[in-house]
């Protein structure tokens, strides 16, 4: 399922740790990485050298401490615009995940500070993994998933379950958020939850791999309760679908009222205090 993973590297924050973190699961120990490092364009051929011994460098150490390999990791150095350029490997390669580390800058400030997280995140339809310069990425054994009616949810429930199969002592924790207007919110766990008709099909999926659960059953604001449970269950990963909802014609365009931090999986991407694996399906 995973088998073509991308690492953004950029040479600062936590994409490295959270690589070597994915490549202790065994169900994604056969994958190939390839291990990308954009040079942006400069103004003097003095200055483009240095930059390219540079990432020269990054790479070399990044490979040094990945300690993957050697026959399923490729290196990679790209000269350009470090977000047009990571979408366009990603589609080169077919990647089936796409890891970058991001700054979690609130909404607007992403586009004004030129976000490459937040762009490849609008224009990419491939899972991405995300992951903030200020959190402590642990070994993953605790996986939440965000559920609902939605195809984006059944991919996550699949994705979630395949890390998580061959992990001895993991659990998954399916969370069920109805947004309400009530002014408070409610969380029903145990067979109060299970009783929850949109968890039902989630936690039989689990229960048919073998993979040890949790339901959670809530009413409230979605993004503030999904980043509050997955900070209460030390989930060491969130999962969320992320539906490509961009018309055909639209595909170069970001979708402002994501770009605005109107969405769902934007308002989590920034909240949440673990990293966060979006999937994507288009619909």
């Amino acid at each position: 399922m995973i088998e073509k993973i991308l690492l953004a590297n950029s040479g600062t924050g936590n994409s490295e740790e959270m690589l070597k973190a994915l490549m202790d699961i065994p169900s994604i120990q056969r994958a190939r990485v390839t291990v990308l490092h954009v040079v942006p364009a400069q103004t003097t051929t003095e200055a483009m050298t240095e930059k390219w011994e540079e990432g020269g460098k990054v790479l070399a150490n990044a490979i040094q401490t990945l300690k993957l390999d050697p026959n399923h990791v490729n290196a990679m150095l790209r000269q350009g615009e470090p977000k047009d350029v990571v979408c366009k490997v990603a589609e080169e390669i077919d990647a089936d995940l796409i890891i970058m580390g991001s700054r979690g800058l609130k909404r607007i400030m992403s586009i004004l500070e030129n976000s490459v997280s937040q762009y490849v995140f609008q224009l990419s339809s491939r899972p991405m993994l995300l992951v903030k310069d200020d959190i402590y990425v642990k070994k993953i054994k605790r996986v939440m998933v965000a559920i609902d009616k939605s195809e984006a949810s059944k991919s996550c429930l699949k994705l979630a379950l395949f890390l998580l199969r061959d992990i001895k002592g993991s659990q998954i924790t399916l969370v069920h958020v109805d947004a309400s207007m009530s002014a408070k919110s409610e969380q029903k766990t145990g067979a109060e939850a299970e009783k929850d008709p949109v968890l039902a099909a989630a936690i039989a999926e689990a229960k048919k791999m073998g993979v040890s659960y949790q339901g959670i059953s809530a009413i409230g604001k979605p993004g503030e309760l999904i980043c509050s449970i997955a900070e209460d269950t030390h989930a060491d990963l969130l999962v969320l679908g992320s539906p490509d909802r961009r018309p055909s014609i639209a595909k170069g365009l970001p979708d402002l009222d994501r770009l605005l931090g109107t969405s769902l999986s934007d308002y989590v991407r920034v909240y949440a205090n673990c990293p966060v694996l979006l999937a994507r399906t288009a619909g």
